[in-house]
């Protein structure tokens, strides 16, 4: 098992806070209702945790599912992959993207990981550039096409106190690029240069990358507190406090963004849906539940980013949920007793799932039944021996998936048979992205990798 292995399964950060409950503090106030119809009541906005699954279930192929067929767009091109886990809401569900599935080139862009410091961010692609973080939190941008490095900047701060961080990430809107950091700030860059726009110290680190929407940027610091700020000016917005939590693993969350619906996750299982234009919460759900035979159920951190699409919210949790939830209402449609650190996939009539075990799980949208489970650990005995595996993407009709043995797989969608194999080189830890025809890793070396 490799340390860095260890870091994101078992490592558990304990954080100093000083505040806790639910509070919202609003900054502009917006009356606009985005759930139509306007006689619809929000649902659930009191700030109440409402638990989605049943205790000691398990998952498994649904029989009448068995060697059933099931429906999957055709490819259909990705120009740009602007925010983590790409577009706010999925309008793409299977990319023209890497069909040879072959390595094009690789390029180094900064520091790798080590024992203290982590390659965590997610590439974002825009306009022919690649715009990359490595584990000291200095931001890159690579021609797309060839790899080269076209600029780079080092943001972190002479100060003693955050002389170590790691996390953050970066996003992409209108020539900027939008980064956050775990040295506790938010900033803003030119794209084409890199030159420093604006930038904001946080109270604390934050470890996921920012999401940038109708003029606002979020970000999710590490005491569980949802940040806004003017994407224009930098200028704080509204706050949202989730419930403090005290372990919580190196993963991260990005919020989602969906017309004037911002829906985020936290370290404390919760998932909340709120007013993009003043942060009152509309719903709240606990992606969460406790095992006598697992402690560590109790970490409830929901690392992978909510995903929108077709009026449902899915989103899973490391203590044991993956749900789908009405984004109205904040109703929980159907849930599996699925422990997971990476984002789900919708396409079609299916979504798509990894659990921390190792198993890409291929489940109806509609109900959560189970298609097909496909143990990427098969013949694997031993726990400390079995590997883990972000993503999965679609592209080309393949699910692509890497793994922290450093490889890049392609699956079918319809079976999960693995149909072919990339060595990397280094372990990948962080979900690919595709656009403009290709498919992008960031290693755990801090190194880009470009699939044709």
């Amino acid at each position: 098992m490799t340390a860095r292995r260890a870091t994101l399964t078992a490592v558990v950060l304990g954080l100093a806070v000083a505040a806790a409950g639910c509070s919202t503090v609003s900054g502009t106030v917006d009356r606009l209702n985005p759930f139509k119809p306007k006689e619809v009541k929000d649902e659930a906005a009191d700030g109440r945790r409402i638990s989605v699954i049943a205790f000691d279930e398990k998952v498994e192929q649904a029989e009448g599912l068995k060697g059933l067929d099931f429906y999957i767009p055709p490819p259909a091109p990705q120009p740009d992959w602007t925010v983590p886990g790409g577009p706010t809401e999925v309008a793409v569900e299977n990319i023209d993207a890497a069909p040879a599935f072959e390595i094009a080139w690789r390029k180094g862009f900064g520091k790798g990981s080590s024992a203290k410091i982590h390659v965590t961010a997610p590439p974002i692609m825009a306009d022919g550039r690649v715009y990359v973080m490595d584990a000291e939190a200095d931001v890159a941008a690579l021609d797309a096409r060839t790899g080269a490095v076209i600029w780079r900047r080092t943001l972190k701060s002479e100060n003693r106190r955050d002389k170590t961080a790691f996390g953050g990430g970066v996003a992409f809107a209108n020539g900027k690029v939008y980064v956050s950091s775990g040295y506790r700030f938010v900033a803003e860059l030119d794209a084409a240069t890199g030159a420093v726009g604006w930038r904001q110290d946080t109270a604390s680190p934050v470890h996921g990358a920012p999401t940038v929407a109708g003029g606002r940027v979020y970000a999710i610091s590490t005491d569980n507190e949802l940040l806004t700020f003017d994407a224009v000016t930098g200028t704080p917005g509204w706050n949202y406090q989730a419930l403090v939590e005290p372990a919580r693993i190196l993963s991260a969350s990005s919020p989602t963004v969906t017309g004037d619906v911002v829906v985020a996750a936290f370290a404390s299982g919760e998932l909340v849906a709120l007013r993009a234009g003043n942060g009152n919460d509309l719903w709240n759900n606990a992606l969460s539940r406790a095992s006598r035979t697992n402690a560590l159920s109790e970490i409830r951190d929901v690392a992978g980013r909510p995903v929108v699409f077709k009026g449902d919210v899915f989103a899973a949790s490391h203590s044991g949920v993956f749900a789908s939830i009405d984004l109205r209402t904040g109703q929980a449609r159907w849930s599996l007793p699925v422990s997971s650190i990476t984002t789900p996939w919708p396409a079609g009539d299916v979504v798509y799932i990894i659990s921390r075990a190792g198993e890409l799980i291929c489940a109806s949208r509609e109900n959560g039944q189970v298609y097909w489970i496909k143990d990427l650990n098969e013949g694997i005995k031993k726990t400390k021996d079995r590997h883990l595996f972000y993503g999965p993407i679609i592209a080309s009709n393949r699910l692509i998936i890497v793994s922290n043995d450093g490889r890049a797989l392609a699956l079918d969608p319809k079976t999960g048979e693995i149909k072919k194999t990339l060595k990397l080189g280094s372990p990948a830890l962080i979900t690919p992205i595709a656009a403009g025809g290709m498919v992008y890793v960031v290693t755990d070396k801090a190194e880009l990798i470009a699939i044709r």
